[in-house]
């Protein structure tokens, strides 16, 4: 157990020895460039998430779209990313950028679904109304008759 210890140990202080921040990278991408790179990321993990065989059967590579549209390869966006990643702090003010951006991109979302909701409970209420308008107009035609029914009964029955 104390050979465990010690082993463990010494690989924690090993580990420490040596982690110099990376070197800033020739292509850096720029924090704002990195946020949209992991806004869409986040996006497309999402959509993976819950269509992840639509996009695999269409032959759809979210990770390799996401380069494409950014104009950066893997390399390019691996060394940024651990650079970045580096200064926790830092990475941590990217990473809340793009949440918050996620969460605007959210109550949008939430606003426009609401506003579909309503347009459609509107149609269908006044689908409704027009409905029982013509049925109302349908009964009063129906009494009317019945009414006429009823009186030319009457006279027959006065009549006789």
């Amino acid at each position: 157990m104390k050979r465990i210890f010690s082993i463990c140990i010494c690989m924690l202080v090993l580990g420490c020895i040596g982690n110099d921040k990376p070197k800033r990278p020739t292509n850096l991408i720029s924090k704002a460039d990195m946020e949209t790179i992991l806004y869409d990321l986040y996006i497309i993990n999402g959509a993976k998430g819950v269509n992840g065989k639509l996009l695999e059967n269409n032959g759809f590579l979210p990770e390799t779209y996401i380069l494409e549209k950014h104009g950066i390869d893997s390399l390019q966006f691996a060394t940024s990313n651990d650079y970045y990643a580096f200064d926790t702090e830092q990475y941590k003010g990217i990473i809340e950028n793009v949440k918050a951006k996620l969460e605007q991109k959210k109550g949008q979302l939430e606003a426009l679904e609401k506003e579909k909701a309503e347009v459609a409970k509107r149609k269908r209420d006044s689908l409704r109304k027009k409905g029982k308008k013509k049925q109302d107009s349908i009964r009063k035609v129906m009494e009317k008759q019945k009414d006429t029914a009823k009186y030319k009964l009457q006279e027959l029955s006065i009549d006789n």
